[in-house]
């Protein structure tokens, strides 16, 4: 357990020089692995930060396998480059993302949104649940609909945030299970308000989860990941170089609304034709996309909702932006 971590602790850790960073993480490595007898293991995406994560800890600990989550919506880059990693555990979900969404809904602009949403709209939840989605509760708006995306309550498709609950985390709840190891993840407190709360909260340390995990190298940035990477030799997936800055799941709509053109879709349409046709024919996300106006790259959006315009051209405010 670390000591209470201030927002001025943070970001002194995040304006450290990356060799003082690799340090610090290394001790943050060395207690997890020393504190679960090495029965750890590195939650390895095939990104740029889990590719970071992995070759950090497999310098101090070479045998510390990877676990990788295939839920079959990966970039084919991604997906070769974790072929060609050695000692990588593939966990596969039990559900198709097409069964996630015809089940409980698209994942749209960002887990709280998508969780709030279905909560309001859902006749199983309660008036309580209900009532904290809309206005919040007496700990603060976390957790309550924007207003600007409230115009979402009247989509012609269901909304959800169970789609990582579903295809990742139950995966790994079962690894954990089975193995009872515990987690090293890539997660930056610099990826989301959420991560950065977290941080603030517990430090590098979740044990305190039921799946408990790690975050040695939640103080970095993107910014020391390329110089990590670069400056030790260490090869990375190649979908980088194509221009494409998301690698999560392909289809998946979430921070959608804040990217600049050309956002992920558009760059799909180009790099790879056959998904982009897939997610927006069979899957429907052209539809949604339009009803939210983000451009999907192989059509014009006109004919949008009102509001939806309005919505994507202002920034999310940093408690809805996880």
């Amino acid at each position: 357990m670390e000591l209470k971590i201030t927002q001025d602790i943070l970001t002194q850790r995040q304006r450290m020089p990356l060799d003082l960073k690799i340090d610090f993480s290394l001790q943050r490595i060395r207690h997890w692995y020393e504190k679960y007898s090495g029965n750890v293991y590195v939650a390895f995406s095939g990104g740029k930060d889990s590719t970071a994560l992995l070759n950090l800890v497999r310098s101090r600990y070479p045998d510390v396998p990877a676990v990788f989550v295939d839920t079959g919506l990966e970039y084919p880059e991604i997906r070769e480059f974790v072929k060609a990693t050695p000692n990588v555990t593939w966990l596969k979900p039990t559900k198709t993302f097409k069964e996630v969404v015809e089940h409980h809904g698209f994942p749209v602009v960002s887990k709280v949104v998508s969780r709030a949403i279905s909560r309001i709209r859902s006749p199983g939840s309660s008036e309580q649940s209900r009532n904290k989605a809309m206005n919040g509760d007496e700990r603060g708006s976390y957790g309550k609909l924007p207003a600007k995306w409230r115009f979402l309550l009247d989509a012609p498709f269901r909304v959800s945030d169970r789609c990582c609950e579903v295809m990742k985390i139950r995966p790994i709840h079962r690894y954990h299970k089975e193995t009872g190891r515990a987690g090293i993840v890539g997660t930056m407190a610099a990826d989301s308000n959420s991560r950065r709360k977290q941080y603030l909260v517990h430090g590098c340390y979740l044990d305190h989860l039921s799946v408990p995990r790690s975050t040695p190298m939640a103080f970095w940035t993107d910014a020391d990941i390329w110089e990590y990477l670069r400056s030790n030799g260490v090869p990375y997936c190649s979908i980088y170089d194509t221009g494409v800055r998301h690698t999560g799941c392909m289809f998946c709509m979430f921070g959608i609304a804040q990217e600049a053109s050309p956002n992920r879709f558009e760059l799909m349409a180009k790099t790879h034709p056959s998904q982009h046709a897939y997610c927006m024919d069979r899957l429907g996300l052209r539809d949604v996309l339009s009803f939210l106006g983000i451009p999907t790259g192989d059509e014009p959006t006109t004919g949008l909702q009102s509001g939806a315009s309005a919505a994507r051209d202002t920034p999310l405010p940093a408690s809805a932006s996880s």
